[in-house]
């Protein structure tokens, strides 16, 4: 007999969200490096974090205000509170810093520990395992952002304080990441990422003095650039990881982000007409292959 309509199954969810959501993030965050290098130039390092994080706040908060989502259950508090601070606050004003004292091709591929960070810390404190596609995926995508970033890095002298400030942030992004994991299991990714933010900007307003002396200074590219960077690589970008890091685990997620290095560099070809070498090109295609080897599964026995 036909099933009626009450007793068929529902629909399984879709299955591409987060995948297309993690897409968005990949994306919004490489352009955030073309921007950081732009407003960098106007903006100091933790002047252009409080910024950034002030407009992607307004855009957040008006966001959760439309949809009512009211606040993060005590629960959460916590862990929002520790990404906060690291992801959104440290992360940001050591990055840019970072960039300031070494080029993007040397930032690109120390940054590019995090998602190696982000692995281990996930299996030591969130008991995520490791399967062997995950980690023969990372070891090729970093392999591909090494060689990308000393295919960009000119002439290859790095300032030591440039790479230690970049390793800094790396740490504090994989530590953000895995103190914001188990958040989503307990708050909404909106709640999450608004009040991260909000935490990181009241973290960075030691910096406000600062804001409000080079805004008036910086030339209007400079100021569109930082607001660029609060609404798309830190509202919807940051966002969208939330919404894909619940339904998957933080190594993964991490492991992703490895395409990163990868889009920089079409995105230089295209908007800058930097021509790539092969070089640069081999490295690009390695982390796009590593990224699909960590994120595919095993094929089922039948």
């Amino acid at each position: 007999m036909p099933q009626s309509d009450s007793a068929r199954p529902a629909p399984a969810p879709v299955a591409w969200l987060p995948l297309a959501a993690a897409a968005v993030t990949v994306f919004c965050w490489a352009s955030a490096f073309v921007s950081i290098r732009s407003a960098g130039a106007a903006y100091s390092p933790g002047a252009l974090a409080l910024g950034r994080l002030l407009a992607g706040a307004l855009v957040l908060g008006a966001v959760w205000l439309v949809r009512r989502e009211g606040l993060p259950p005590r629960a959460a508090w916590p862990g929002i509170a520790v990404s906060g601070v690291l992801w959104f606050g440290v992360y940001m004003v050591v990055l840019n810093w970072g960039e300031r004292e070494v080029d993007a091709g040397t930032a690109a591929m120390v940054v590019n520990i995090g998602p190696v960070l982000i692995a281990l810390l996930g299996a030591r404190l969130l008991g995520e395992t490791l399967p062997p596609r995950l980690l023969a995926g990372m070891a090729v995508s970093f392999a591909g952002a090494v060689a990308v970033g000393l295919s960009m890095s000119g002439e290859g002298r790095a300032s030591v304080l440039g790479v230690m400030l970049c390793l800094l942030a790396a740490v504090a992004y994989a530590a953000g990441v895995v103190a914001q994991k188990p958040v989503l299991a307990k708050a909404t990714a909106l709640q999450a990422t608004v009040f991260g933010c909000l935490i990181g900007a009241v973290a960075c307003l030691p910096f406000a003095g600062q804001l409000v002396d080079e805004i008036g200074r910086a030339p209007l590219s400079a100021t569109l650039n930082m607001v660029y960077l609060g609404v798309f690589p830190t509202a919807l970008a940051f966002t969208t990881w939330a919404y894909a890091l619940a339904r998957t685990t933080a190594g993964r997620m991490g492991a992703t982000t490895y395409a990163v290095p990868a889009l920089v560099v079409l995105m230089s070809w295209l908007f800058l007409d930097e021509v790539p070498g092969l070089f640069t090109l081999a490295g690009g295609a390695l982390c796009l292959a590593g990224v699909a080897v960590a994120r595919s599964r095993p094929r089922r026995q039948h």
